[in-house]
């Protein structure tokens, strides 16, 4: 019976952490703002995009790449949380939290949900931002999109909790973060169609393929239109499922023991 309070003591805290951050808040919209209305333009011009299939539409680049951006914003926010969670290690908090009597994949699962909630939070002000400057999407899709972004942003957040679990110093996981954060949305549909890339190098296209990134962003992208798209929606589970595997092998405290006795 205390599951769900926990969950909710969790959300809140991860929440009230994000309300006295107001620069992290500030930083998650202008980056993918300055892309939007900035780098857009001379995208556009560069790959001459027209009409993109599947949505049987015209669109302008600026309306393709916003599913990118949004995934974006979710990348860099799973991240940063994960930052707090090597902070809070060091600090001692997170040995606290797992030492409550709840299974350790639900509370790094609420740990999770806390940082998808803000992630959906800063995804909607961003949308509504793009829509005041004219770049808006399906009424529909502000909808059908909800689902998708959840999906994305656990899977954008196990990531980085993996992570977290193998990194030590607070130090060392910022340059980390640069590792993973910019090969993975460069190299993923998120600023320009698969397609495309096939025509410059096969190779580069074959990474952006496998990259999970390219899944969760078409995943969102569809879903903005009203659309299904059932292999992105099954390789961003699998994403998800291993990265959580994962995160909880990582901060299993009987292998911490264990390495501490080697």
């Amino acid at each position: 019976m205390i599951w769900l309070p926990a969950l909710r003591a969790i959300i809140w805290r991860e929440a009230l952490r994000f309300v006295h951050q107001r620069e992290r808040f500030i930083a998650a919209l202008v980056r993918p703002l300055v892309w939007l209305l900035v780098f857009a333009a001379g995208f556009r011009a560069a790959l001459g995009l027209s009409i993109t299939p599947p949505y049987q539409t015209y669109i302008t680049y600026e309306t393709y790449i916003v599913p990118g951006l949004c995934g974006m914003i979710m990348l860099f926010n799973g991240m940063q949380s994960s930052l707090s969670l090597v902070y809070d290690r060091e600090m001692g908090s997170m040995k606290l939290l797992l030492t409550a009597p709840l299974p350790r994949w639900w509370l790094l699962f609420a740990k999770l949900m806390g940082s998808t909630t803000i992630s959906i939070l800063q995804v909607y002000t961003f949308l509504a931002i793009a829509a005041a400057f004219g770049i808006d999407m399906p009424l529909m899709g502000y909808v059908t999109a909800l689902p998708a972004l959840i999906l994305a942003g656990l899977m954008l957040g196990a990531l980085g909790l993996a992570l977290s679990s193998f990194i030590k110093q607070l130090e060392n996981f910022a340059g980390v973060m640069n590792f993973v954060i910019f090969p993975m949305f460069f190299l993923s549909s998120a600023l320009y169609p698969l397609w495309k890339m096939a025509e410059s190098s096969r190779l580069l296209h074959d990474i952006c393929a496998a990259n999970p990134f390219t899944h969760a962003v078409e995943l969102i992208r569809f879903a903005l239109y009203a659309e299904f798209n059932g292999p992105a929606l099954g390789w961003t589970l699998l994403a998800t499922t291993a990265f959580m595997a994962l995160a909880i092998w990582g901060y299993d405290p009987a292998r911490g023991m264990t390495r501490k006795r080697a």
